[in-house]
């Protein structure tokens, strides 16, 4: 493949790979990646049976974290599909995101490992295994869309509960890795395409070279 085309792709998988990898550990490893965030600006509510008021709480892959007023951050238990009941100041109203809503993210894992596939396929200059990362791209491309879609999902859902909880004021927000997965769907994309151009590139020079070898074997009869 001409390095031209070679590179770029390479380059791609690799950044795809790191931004689903971080995204895919995500809470409660790395506090600082999460799916979607809720701030608190009023109405002091809390978290499951602990009963101190929290400002802050944040959706990862594998669990969610919340801060207390006191500076005190706290994290449930990692889990595949886990579950998050929030109260009101009073602990009389309640809106729970259930574990369907967050079982999906176990997609990111996934998608991270079909890339990092890709990406020991695109270190190959063999045709055979050029065509082979461009495909896995592909497919890497469209499970990180999936889980990309999930984590859409979960954000509405989220910003729709936390509006039903009573005397409460919050903002949602998407946090990072909401869009370092977007990110990287855009880079698998890019590193698919770059493979084919490159492969299809591969193919034509060798087709120039056959045809001129012809002319040249005639040429000296």
């Amino acid at each position: 493949m001409p390095r031209v085309f070679h590179i770029p792709g390479v380059i791609f998988l690799l950044c795809a790979f790191v931004l689903l990898f971080l995204t895919s550990i995500s809470l409660p490893y790395l506090t600082a990646i999460d799916i979607a965030r809720v701030k608190f600006k009023s109405g002091s509510p809390s978290v499951g049976p602990d009963t101190n008021a929290i400002n802050e709480i944040r959706f990862g892959t594998w669990a969610n974290c919340w801060y207390e007023k006191q500076g005190v951050r706290a994290c449930s238990s990692a889990d595949n599909a886990y579950t998050t009941t929030l109260f009101d100041a009073h602990r009389q109203d309640s809106v729970t995101i259930g574990a369907s809503w967050t079982r999906g993210l176990a997609v990111h894992p996934v998608a991270t490992g079909v890339t990092f596939i890709a990406l020991l396929l695109s270190l190959s200059t063999h045709v055979t295994f050029t065509l082979l990362a461009s495909l896995v791209s592909f497919l890497a491309a469209l499970l990180t869309l999936i889980a990309f879609a999930i984590d859409i999902a979960l954000y509405a859902y989220v910003k729709h509960q936390m509006g039903k909880l009573d005397g409460v004021a919050s903002n949602t927000d998407t946090a990072p890795g909401f869009w370092m997965t977007f990110v990287a769907f855009l880079l698998l994309c890019f590193a698919g395409c770059t493979v084919c151009f490159g492969r299809r590139r591969d193919r034509m020079e060798g087709a120039t070279t056959y045809n001129y070898s012809w002319k040249d074997r005639f040429r000296r009869y």
